[in-house]
């Protein structure tokens, strides 16, 4: 920590990492800032100030002699006499006031740039990710969080925003991030996320996808076309033909594609409803938000059965024929991308059909692949890495919030004891909606483990899953009293363990990052 004048602010090194600094505003009043947090506009500086466990935006007025500053939009208290200095909780109201004043801490579209998606379910992982991210050519998409996601952890679109903004803020990024409205389904998704300030939405049409399609036979296959709603899909199946029988499709010299009748007849059946559904969300938020710069990706990730390379093929070409603009594209991959942990299945196979779908995205060279449940996949990242083509979208969460709880098992084992046997006993009916294969009996109660065997079930596949799916019941489960029984002793231990806690995003997520750069 180290004692400077607030005029001294400039002679801060911007090029070192963000530390601790004791700002002497008079003789009365002394605070720690995080270095990288100072920051100007116009008459003001503001910076983030850390008191005990908690955070506060400070803002000075560094008015000219003659000139007025307002102050009027924030919310807070003056600390001096002449009325110069104004502390700040770090509130929805005062993060709104901000990016009204730094145009970095308002999100913006990535476009194709290579992006990595942090997900932050506690809303105190994003410094460190930012931190991780020091010096890698991805930018960082760290407002990210799904329907599901929301509801399971009972927070709101601002919250998670608030804590992207203010992230941004301490950390003094100023390349540019994105908030991705994840996994919507409905129009009321979208207007939830609009109104806090998402600007990447990701369609999840999977509930309109026929996964039954690759086993039907030709008389239902004929069928299922019937009964698509073609008037809105601005299409007729010979007209289809003509597109995708007449003639081979040549992607790359390596890859042509000739689907046959049937294949075209399984791609309508299991894509043409999903199709019809994400115009209709795309058309509804050029229509209803025509001034809002937004960007979208569309995810078929989440259904049992695998997107072909024709298939994404099909499934990219209508959207572009449609009108559909879209920045990335999450399919479902060979093998199986399980919550939290690596790869499973032949990388040999996966590769071979990466660089197909990979080829597919340079043939329209318009949008990116986007990895969904990419927490872990150690393994294909290095694919992905070696290959040096294309442009990559990862998208992680849970990884974070097994580093929160890594963070509790270093400094509070106790407490990680307590989660991990309430989690033990909540894993079966929690993981039926995930995609998952831990085998509870392979994680005992946690009186079996010493403190050192404790953090070593982080390396264990089984253990990892079992507290990654069951964070909703954890973060939201109350006791008679109406109390949290975990969430406050969570955000309290990672608070009062800061730098552990970032040090060990750092090192984690760098894992990530590394076989891409």
């Amino acid at each position: 920590m180290y004692a400077v004048n607030i005029k001294e602010k400039i002679k801060i090194d911007q090029t070192k990492p963000n530390y601790l600094i004791q700002l002497d505003l008079d003789q009365n009043i002394k605070v720690v800032a995080y270095s990288k947090s100072i920051l100007e506009s116009k008459e003001k500086v503001f910076f983030i100030a850390r008191e005990n466990k908690n955070k506060y935006l400070y803002i000075i007025k560094n008015n000219m002699k003659g000139t007025t500053v307002d102050l009027s939009h924030f919310e807070g208290t003056f600390v001096d006499a002449n009325k110069l200095v104004m502390r700040c909780e770090l509130s929805t109201k005062n993060r709104k006031a901000l990016q009204r004043e730094l145009s970095f801490a308002n999100p913006s579209v990535l476009g194709l740039s290579n992006s990595f998606g942090f997900g932050d379910r506690l809303g105190l992982s994003n410094p460190g990710h930012l931190r991780a991210l020091r010096n890698s050519k991805f930018k960082p998409v760290l407002a990210q969080q799904s329907i599901r996601e929301l509801m399971r952890t009972n927070r709101t679109p601002d919250e998670v925003m608030d804590a992207a903004v203010w992230a941004v803020v301490q950390e003094g990024y100023k390349e540019g991030f994105g908030a991705d409205a994840d996994h919507l389904k409905t129009t009321d998704d979208i207007d939830l996320m609009v109104k806090a300030g998402f600007t990447m939405f990701t369609f999840d049409p999977s509930e309109h996808v026929d996964n039954e399609a690759d086993n039907y036979d030709e008389e239902t296959l004929l069928e299922m076309l019937a009964a698509l709603p073609w008037k809105l899909l601005e299409d007729s199946f010979p007209d289809a033909e003509q597109r995708y029988l007449s003639k081979p499709i040549k992607i790359s010299e390596s890859l042509i594609i000739s689907p046959n009748e049937i294949e075209l007849l399984r791609a309508y059946s299991k894509y043409g409803k999903a199709i019809a559904h994400i115009k209709n969300l795309y058309k509804y938020i050029q229509e209803n938000y025509s001034n809002l710069e937004f960007e979208i990706e569309v995810s078929v990730d989440e259904t049992e059965s695998v997107t072909s390379p024709f298939e994404h093929f099909f499934f990219s070409n209508e959207l572009i024929r449609l009108g559909v603009r879209f920045i990335s594209l999450a399919p479902r991959f060979i093998g199986d991308f399980e919550k939290g942990i690596d790869y499973k299945g032949d990388l040999i196979a996966f590769e071979e059909e990466y660089k197909k779908h990979l080829a597919i995205t340079e043939y329209f060279d318009s949008y990116k692949i986007s990895l969904h449940s990419g927490s872990d996949k150690f393994s294909v990242y290095h694919i992905i890495g070696k290959l040096k083509s294309g442009k990559t979208h990862v998208k992680t969460a849970g990884t974070s919030y097994l580093e929160a709880l890594k963070t509790a098992a270093i400094k509070q084992p106790d407490l990680f004891r307590e989660i991990l046997d309430y989690s033990r006993n909540l894993y079966e009916h929690e993981k039926k909606t995930y995609h998952v294969s831990a085998d509870i009996n392979k994680v005992q109660p946690s009186v079996k483990y010493s403190n050192e065997e404790l953090l070593k079930l982080f390396l264990s596949d089984d253990a990892r899953q079992i507290l990654h799916v069951t964070f909703g019941r954890v973060l939201t489960d109350k006791d008679d009293k109406g109390n949290y029984i975990f969430k406050n002793k969570i955000l309290d231990c990672l608070r009062e363990n800061e730098d552990t806690h970032y040090d060990l995003l750092i090192e984690h997520f760098r894992k990530h990052l590394e076989p891409f750069e």
